[in-house]
């Protein structure tokens, strides 16, 4: 049985909405604990600020921040799944919904072209927006996340080397975040996310799924990592900082760290921030159109972590 297009159309229109306008639970929730052990003044006001917009974002249906930032998918095709017109319909599909989001919920008009600032008015263009692939054995469903996550900045990228080690990367996170709150260059509170690895393009790509498709409280499942996750985020709350980098003592929801085999010479590390937003909302869809949404995306499965060494 072939998952028909117009639900995968249908999730997909929808999620944009909800992503726009519904705070995940579990951001919430981490929000709610930082409030607890916040000690700045002004980062308590804007963590109350913050929390009185969400409400009103969600009673009024609109969009709970005027930056809708750069939307964009993450697929994840069960091995079994097939889609009616196969999946150059699923990719216009989401074009599509992308488009009618930006009109209907409403979204920000933000992608131009980079040279010329050709602008659709419909976040569509050359490479927009953006749709990442992964692959699950054993299932016949596909789930479609998007994240509205902004596109400036809240980024950066560092090639370390072996002999760096763990007092490099905690080096990295904290000239990092020092700067992203002196210059304003992300909205804390934020979920960290640390791509450790991998190919320089691969690094970049590791730290924004760690920051953005993994929830609140959620672990590495690397005994190892997940304890430098808890390290570096009380290392990234200890720099005297709170909420939009006014003085206070949480700028770090959560930290999250994924990992990938690189070059045996580098060791390359990227840090992105996830907005106080965390905007993110995903879809499965089942081949009898039945249409399942969550916030947790389930990126991460074992199969993708999967360290392959039976050869």
């Amino acid at each position: 049985m072939k998952i028909p297009i117009h639900k995968v159309a249908e999730a997909a229109l929808e999620i944009m909405r909800r992503a726009a306008i519904e705070i995940p639970l579990d951001y919430k929730n981490g929000i709610k604990e930082a409030q607890k052990t916040e000690t700045g003044k002004l980062p308590r006001f804007v963590i109350h600020a913050m929390q009185d917009n969400w409400e009103a974002a969600d009673e009024d249906r609109r969009p709970m921040c005027a930056d809708t930032g750069l939307p964009r998918y993450y697929v994840k095709v069960g091995n079994e799944a097939s889609v009616e017109s196969g999946f150059v319909a699923v990719e216009h599909a989401l074009r599509k919904a992308t488009a009618d989001a930006t009109q209907l919920v409403p979204l920000r008009p933000n992608r131009v072209h980079p040279l010329w600032r050709t602008d659709h008015n419909n976040n569509v263009g050359i490479n927009a927006p953006e749709i990442e692939y992964s692959f699950e054995p054993d299932a016949n469903w596909i789930d479609i996340t998007t994240v509205h996550k902004g596109g400036l900045f809240g980024t950066d990228y560092r090639m370390l080397f072996p002999g760096d080690g763990i007092d490099g990367i905690k080096r990295f996170l904290l000239d990092t975040l020092i700067a992203f709150g002196k210059r304003g260059l992300a909205c804390q509170p934020a979920i960290v996310g640390i791509g450790l690895g991998g190919s320089k393009d691969t690094c970049m790509q590791l730290g924004k799924q760690a920051a953005c498709l993994r929830v609140v409280g959620d672990r590495n499942p690397d005994p190892k990592i997940a304890e430098l996750e808890l390290e570096l985020k009380k290392l990234g709350n200890s720099i005297g900082m709170g909420a939009m980098g006014f003085v206070g003592s949480n700028m770090v929801v959560d930290c999250h760290i994924e990992v990938g085999y690189t070059h045996t010479g580098g060791m390359p590390i990227s840090i992105h921030t996830f907005c106080l937003s965390s905007r993110r909302a995903t879809a499965r869809i089942h081949p009898n159109g039945e249409i399942e949404y969550r916030t947790d995306p389930r990126w991460f499965t074992p199969y993708m972590r999967r360290e392959t060494v039976q050869w």
